[in-house]
């Protein structure tokens, strides 16, 4: 059994993507983010850096507890728990762990400060918001041209990279129009190939039900 603590940002939907995706058996466990319950020792004690999500794999290696954080590092982890999602030959591995990489340093952090500067900030940041609407933009242009060559992030096969991604890439259109359709089409048909999926349908049922338990972002407080 894996613990998974999180609330339902798109960081902690990867590892409910990849949970269902790989049929292990899991347990989610509310984290109010949003009430500082990320900062409570007992938590601490999981993640020092007091972010979600977390893990805790009581059948860790060795058949011992094991917990770990950082979404990327979870996915990996699960990939080598279970020999599935990351390819075995060495060059199509780290072309799956690269574009998982860009989600990781660019679409996260840009999504990211995006969202704080459209939803938290204070008014006057018209340039920050500018600044990261075409940062956003600019890794989506990345996520096109890579789809316009192959069928998934990671190469020929659906994989870790796109479980990384499609829950910030999901959120496109609700937060640039529909424009994003016309702008990137590969993008858009990835986004729905993969949102068709039965497990990732699971998974976002999961990520509601966790949702009912945390206070609702549209409630949290700048």
């Amino acid at each position: 059994m894996i613990d998974l603590y999180g609330m339902g940002s798109p960081n902690v939907v990867k590892i409910f993507l990849a949970l269902e995706e790989m049929g292990l058996p899991y347990k989610a466990i509310p984290v109010d983010v949003f009430s500082g319950a990320q900062f409570d020792p007992e938590f601490i004690k999981l993640n020092p850096s007091a972010k979600v999500p977390v893990i805790v794999d009581h059948e860790g290696p060795g058949g011992r507890p094991y917990t770990v954080f950082e979404s990327g590092a979870i996915l990996l982890y699960l990939a080598d728990k279970t020999g599935r999602f990351l390819p075995s030959d060495p060059r199509a591995r780290f072309d799956a762990i690269q574009w998982m990489m860009v989600q990781m340093t660019g679409v996260g952090p840009m999504f990211g400060q995006f969202v704080h500067f459209m939803r938290f900030a204070p008014p006057g940041n018209d340039y920050a918001l500018s600044r990261y609407r075409t940062q956003v933009r600019r890794v989506l242009d990345v996520l096109e041209q890579r789809l316009n060559d192959m069928p998934y992030l990671g190469g020929s096969e659906y994989g870790v990279a796109d479980m990384a991604t499609f829950p910030w890439a999901r959120n496109t259109g609700p937060l640039l129009g529909k424009q994003v359709e016309a702008d990137y089409p590969k993008l858009m048909a990835w986004v729905a190939d993969i949102a068709a999926r039965p497990a990732v349908v699971k998974a976002l049922t999961a990520v509601d039900a966790l949702r009912e338990k945390t206070t609702a972002f549209n409630k949290a407080k700048p």
